[in-house]
Formats: C-alpha cells, structure tokens, sequence
C-alpha cells in the first residue's frame, strides 16, 4: 500500500476525529443537548472503528515533523472568535476532511479497506448536524435576552388603541420583549402588525415575539415564536423558520414542561399564575408552579404569565 496515501488518510482521519470531539463537546457542555452530543459521539466512533484496521500502518507512516503546512498554521495564530465561529470552523474541518477521505477510498490501495458510502453518510450527517448546533448556539444567545418585562399586545384588549403606541409605551416603561396575540384579525392583519411591531422593536433594542403564526414570524424577521400546546408542533414550526428564530412554548404542568424541553424549546412560558380574564377557562398554576418550572428545567430562560399584577409581581420574580 502506497506510503502517500496512508499518509493522507491518518491526517485526514485525525483532522475529521478531531473537528466531531470539538463539536460533540460543545453539544454536551456549552449546550447541553444530549441528542446532538450522542450523534456526534456516534459519528466519531464509527469513524474511529473505520480507522482501527489501518492503525498500525497509519501510525508508522504518521510524520507530523515533516508537515510542510504545520508552521503556517502556527504562524497564523488563532483569531478571537464566539462560540458559533468555533462551530462553524470545527464543523468545516470535520467535512473537509470527510470529503478527502471519501475520495482516498476510491484509490484502489484503499477500496477494500474503506467504504466511500459510509463516508459520504458521515458527511452528510455532519452537514446536518452543524445546521442544528449553530442553531441552537445562535437561539440561545438570543433567548438569553428574555429577562425583565415581557409584555403581550393583544387587539382585543387594546380598547381601540393602536398596537403599536401600546408596544411603545410599554418598552418606554422598561418592556425588553414585546409578544404579539392576536386571535380575531385575519391573517392579513396579524401580518401587518406584525411587520410594524417588528420594526418597532428592532429599533429600540426589544425583542419581538409572534404568538401562534410560524409564517407570519418567519414573514416578517420576528426573533421570535410563541407556540400553545394545541399549536403547531414545536418541530414542525421550526421547519419554517430561520435556525436563529426562538421558539417558546406555553406550559401547564410538569409534562408540558419536560415534553418542551426534550423537544427543544428555547424558552419555556407557565401559567396562567394568577386567575385572568384575558382568556377563556385559563388553567391558573400558581407561583408554586413557577419555583418548580425553574427547578425542573434551571438552564432555560423562564417566562411567566397569566394575571401578573404590580400588587403580585414581587410573588412570580421571587419564586
């Protein structure tokens, strides 16, 4: 077997093992998705056991000494980056690395030792994989910003005023989110609204959340979307939204809290806390709920709603 291409294959080999660790580390730990982080650790065995037949053989013709692009890449230096550059770039290298040893395979001295079907479904599911970790490095920037005021504008009971003087006099008072509900305008109106609170937020600095209509978010740029447990599954919404598009979910009990946490909410919504009159036969939770909700899922940013008074407030921000 020719000394090139055992050569080429033990860097390129190392290089795609060592992008996959980088990322499954940055699933497991900075983003604590389980998921991703067990489809990583998966893709880096396999590769791993790819590897294991040649082990020898590649070790003997490793000659990293006499790597002619090593001091270049030392020379280089490494750039102050954010967490997503580093996804990015290890994503990259995992890829590239995938693609030449996809191409090695086809090399007849190597045919009878690597599968190229095996790679190319390594590569892809690398490609895939990247997607859904810079996502949720991105929407957990974002939703890292849902802290303080969180204010919903609903038309009907707006008493006639415009939605948008509403939203502004909310964010002059301290609002950091505004959320659109709007479950009378037709879909026409709610898209309208939507586009001028979007523009209203974005320029004050506030996050803009649309209830309900996954279309009209991604329609209009909304950094985010609310969903109901009647609503769209929280999968699906996301199929039609940009990967840095929050998505929170309304919950009402422990399992609505698990099940939106396992199925990736960005944020989590309890109530109502306190009885309300702005919807019809509302499930009323508690503060208590609140404590546990906190408890149960400590990583993900919290909303509460339902019947938040100034008289109660003090209650929902202790808990």
């Amino acid at each position: 077997m020719p000394s090139i291409s055992l050569r080429l294959l033990d860097a390129n080999l190392n290089r795609a093992s060592e992008g996959l660790r980088v990322l499954e580390d940055l699933a497991r730990f900075a983003i604590n998705d389980e998921a991703l982080s067990r489809e990583l650790k998966t893709a880096r065995h396999e590769l791993a056991r790819l590897a294991q037949p040649l082990d020898i053989r590649l070790l003997s013709w490793r000659d990293s000494a006499a790597d002619v692009g090593r001091e270049s890449t030392l020379r280089a230096g490494v750039p102050e980056r954010d967490l997503l550059a580093v996804v990015r770039a290890n994503a990259k290298r995992a890829e590239e690395s995938l693609r030449v040893i996809e191409e090695l395979a086809r090399l007849p001295e190597l045919a009878a030792c690597i599968n190229p079907g095996m790679i190319e479904r390594l590569r892809y599911t690398t490609y895939d994989i990247e997607k859904r970790l810079a996502g949720r490095v991105l929407r957990r920037e974002r939703a890292a910003t849902l802290r303080g005021l969180y204010v919903i504008v609903d038309r009907e009971v707006s008493r006639g005023r415009a939605l948008n003087d509403v939203a502004r006099e909310a964010i002059a008072g301290g609002a950091s989110v505004i959320q659109l509900r709007d479950k009378v305008g037709s879909r026409g109106e709610v898209y309208r609204a939507a586009l001028e609170l979007n523009a209203l937020c974005a320029g004050s600095g506030v996050l803009f959340v649309v209830n309900d209509y996954a279309d009209v978010a991604a329609a209009v740029g909304a950094a985010a979307l609310h969903v109901g447990q009647d609503d769209l599954p929280l999968e699906v919404a996301r199929k039609l939204l940009s990967i840095d598009t929050v998505v929170g979910v309304s919950c009402h009990s422990t399992e609505d809290v698990r099940r939106a946490q396992e199925e990736g909410a960005d944020y989590i919504a309890v109530g109502a806390v306190f009885p309300t009159l702005q919807k019809e036969n509302p499930v009323v939770v508690g503060v208590e709920f609140v404590r546990r909700a906190r408890q149960q899922v400590p990583g993900t940013p919290l909303v509460a709603i339902g019947g938040i008074t100034l008289a109660n407030a003090g209650q929902v921000v202790a808990a």
